[in-house]
């Protein structure tokens, strides 16, 4: 037995909720805080605080909510000119 293990450990946390409020959350990513205003983001307004904390980042520049059944390019956020959102969601 070589003492090494066999796997490296995973980060924690890719991403980070940093706080909600009632226009919106902030969240963490690469070091860069974003805002996702809910106007912006209608799939969040109803959400609970458990179910916006519950983000994993699925894959670079990926993030999933997955108990929203929501998926977002990280690019949308930054760029949402460049991204119409588009929501049957009734607000």
């Amino acid at each position: 037995m070589s003492g090494k293990s066999e796997q490296p450990g995973s980060r924690t946390s890719d991403v980070e909720i940093t706080n909600v409020s009632t226009h919106g959350f902030w969240l963490i990513l690469d070091g860069r805080e974003r805002f996702l205003p809910f106007d912006a983001f209608p799939w969040f307004r109803q959400a609970t605080i458990e179910q916006i904390m519950h983000v994993e980042l699925a894959a670079p520049g990926h993030l999933r909510w997955p108990s929203l059944d929501v998926d977002l390019a990280v690019r949308s956020i930054d760029r949402p000119d460049e991204y119409p959102l588009v929501s049957k969601v009734a607000i």
